[in-house]
């Protein structure tokens, strides 16, 4: 893939609306290629910055203390000349402020989750539809763990729940926005599971569900994770619970 290609796939990768194979050759691309991997960091840059409560106008300290100062000195006299009809219509507009900045910070967070959940569906997708959903095929977690050394920040802790029926199948590496998320990869009877494991600060709703798939959020060791298959409802609840169970050397 040469920069002029991959510069006009930049925002469908970021949208994940990429099949694997492509999104993959990008990866690759970028991966060797600094001025692309400078121009899609720069466009995750620009798209989370876009979300930021911080772009609202914030008054200065300066002006609020003088707005606060001559409401304080006028307002009893002010209050005792108001009729209460207008005092009434004053204390609503003051609630619904209030309200109106709740429900804002409700929006930026649940922006933020849907974002993420995009971002794990669509992934979850682009490995079902390619040849292979798995980079590291192996049941060995001695294999797998260490497969991710130098790939990843942190490599993640690896299990194994055969004997519970939730076989480990191997891992990879693929991309939440921007950033590279180790997966580990399991199987379950016809079912394949992957497991995100994500950093730290990710916001994630508890559940959510897409054309028949499920993700659920769990804790890997000290790791958020997020469950992504087709199981049941008990079937994904059991094995969240092993995922999240405490460690046996």
């Amino acid at each position: 893939m040469d920069c002029k290609t991959a510069q006009n796939l930049l925002e469908a990768y970021l949208d994940n609306e990429l099949d694997r194979a492509s999104a993959r050759e990008l990866e690759a691309h970028a991966d060797s290629c600094a001025d692309c991997s400078a121009r899609l960091g720069q466009l995750d840059e620009l798209r989370r910055a876009l979300r930021e409560p911080e772009l609202r106008y914030r008054a200065p300290p300066q002006l609020r203390e003088r707005i606060r100062a001559a409401a304080s000195s006028s307002s009893g006299q002010a209050r005792a000349r108001m009729p209460a009809w207008t005092r009434l219509a004053a204390a609503c507009v003051l609630a619904f402020g209030a309200g109106a900045s709740s429900i804002y910070m409700l929006d930026s967070t649940r922006a933020a989750h849907e974002d993420l959940t995009h971002d794990l569906f669509a992934a979850h997708w682009r490995a079902l539809a390619a040849t292979s959903p798995i980079d590291v095929v192996s049941s060995d977690r001695h294999t797998v763990k260490p497969w991710f050394a130098g790939k990843v920040a942190q490599a993640p802790l690896v299990r194994d729940f055969a004997e519970q029926g939730f076989a480990l199948a191997g891992g990879r590496i693929d991309y939440v926005g921007s950033a590279r998320a180790p997966v580990l990869v399991y199987r379950h009877g016809q079912h394949l599971i992957d497991v995100f494991v994500l950093p730290l600060a990710a916001s994630l709703p508890s559940t959510a569900q897409r054309e028949g798939y499920t993700l659920t959020a769990t804790m890997l060791g000290e790791q958020p994770a997020a469950i992504v298959s087709d199981m049941d409802a008990a079937e994904r609840a059991r094995f969240a619970e092993l995922l999240s169970s405490p460690s046996v050397p």
